[in-house]
């Protein structure tokens, strides 16, 4: 029995299927008329190719997260050896040049992913990685997604979910690029896409609380990766009422607000938790906030704005009274000024402790961060 149209009309049935499908189920029929005995140990041709491509797959997929010169290097050089040793399948030749033009791509080789795109879209039409490959040939957001909405008219594709959900990031439409990852990664993929999307996935998430109800003031902030003192005051004060106490209400530029907040010791001189004392140097307001800082900004107006000062030594005089007292915050010293703060804000669960036993205080904080950490105070 001659396996080789099995192969081609199952391509063709398949070819608006996600990736690992057509792999499998071509090279299942192609090897379902050989001769084949349950403990056959010895690798086929075919599975061997099978398992290349995928392999392929899994490298050219992750470059999108760590795309360095070596990597990419090594991922050409696989392509040029699977090239010369090329399976004689056509739908298995559409998926390698789909790859190689995603790997163009990165090595900035514009023509030659053109080529290759044409090439797999005439070995295969209709074929996913061609598909993603020509979204990603694409330098227009809108004109992407029209693209790729046209294509999961026909195939609600996982590759082609991913694609959406990055290129929503791209137009700020957080909310549907969210549940356009959370597609993705139901449609079962390989881990490789989880794995590499899983970041872009969660910033999605965490900015699309902050999509709806912020001022076009607070937006750009909010989509920062950090935030500055005049930032998160920018912040504060356009998302709440926590400075009114300060205010009262005036528009008083930002630089003023940090200012009188210093003054107040609402901003500490440092944001070093393991220091012992205040520096003589004053902060900036284009310094960037951590962690540390941004809870001991945080916890000093709720105390402010509670009217309770005792707020500002509940913990630390807690833990003075007691023996051989332990910090509970494996990086957070007990005699740290951060101390009441940083319980105050986990306690509270205004903020974490990400992995459960560290605060990660000299960490950079982020604006969608920042203003979730705002919205969940409540006076």
């Amino acid at each position: 029995m001659d396996g080789k149209p099995l192969i081609k009309n199952a391509v063709i049935r398949l070819v608006r299927r996600p990736f690992c499908m057509i792999v499998f189920l071509f090279l299942f029929l192609f090897f379902s008329c050989q001769s084949m005995q349950k403990d056959r140990l010895v690798e086929t041709p075919g599975e061997s190719a099978g398992r290349d491509i995928v392999e392929l797959e899994e490298m050219v997929v992750s470059l999108d997260i760590n795309s360095s010169r070596e990597r990419i290097s090594d991922a050409r050089r696989r392509i040029t050896e699977l090239e010369k040793n090329a399976f004689p399948d056509t739908g298995y030749k559409a998926l390698l040049a789909a790859l190689s033009g995603r790997l163009f791509i990165l090595e900035g080789k514009q023509n030659d992913a053109q080529k290759q795109m044409k090439n797999s879209q005439a070995l295969s039409p209709g074929n996913i990685q061609a598909a993603v490959l020509s979204v990603r040939l694409e330098k227009d957001a809108q004109k992407r997604l029209a693209m790729i909405d046209r294509e999961l008219a026909v195939e609600a594709a996982g590759e082609l979910q991913i694609e959406r959900g990055r290129s929503l990031m791209e137009v700020r439409r957080y909310r549907e690029a969210a549940a356009a990852f959370d597609a993705a990664f139901a449609a079962g993929l390989s881990p490789v896409y989880r794995e590499t999307y899983r970041d872009a996935r969660n910033r999605a998430w965490e900015l699309r609380d902050a999509e709806a109800g912020t001022g076009n003031k607070t937006q750009a902030i909010v989509e920062k990766d950090g935030v500055t003192w005049t930032d998160l005051i920018e912040l504060t004060r356009g998302e709440t009422e926590l400075l009114r106490f300060l205010t009262a209400g005036r528009d008083w530029p930002a630089a003023d607000i940090f200012n009188r907040l210093l003054e107040r010791s609402f901003i500490p001189y440092t944001q070093n938790a393991a220091a012992a004392e205040w520096p003589d140097r004053k902060p900036r307001p284009e310094e960037d906030v951590t962690r540390s800082g941004a809870a001991y900004y945080i916890w000093h107006i709720y105390a402010e704005s509670r009217a309770d000062r005792g707020l500002l030594s509940r913990y630390s005089s807690r833990y003075a009274s007691r023996p051989n007292s332990k910090s509970p915050v494996a990086d957070l010293p007990l005699l740290s000024p951060f101390f009441d703060s940083i319980l105050g804000c986990v306690e509270a669960e205004f903020m974490s402790l990400p992995d459960g036993r560290n605060f990660y205080p000299g960490e950079k904080v982020r604006g969608a961060e920042m203003l979730a950490v705002l919205r969940k105070i409540r006076l």
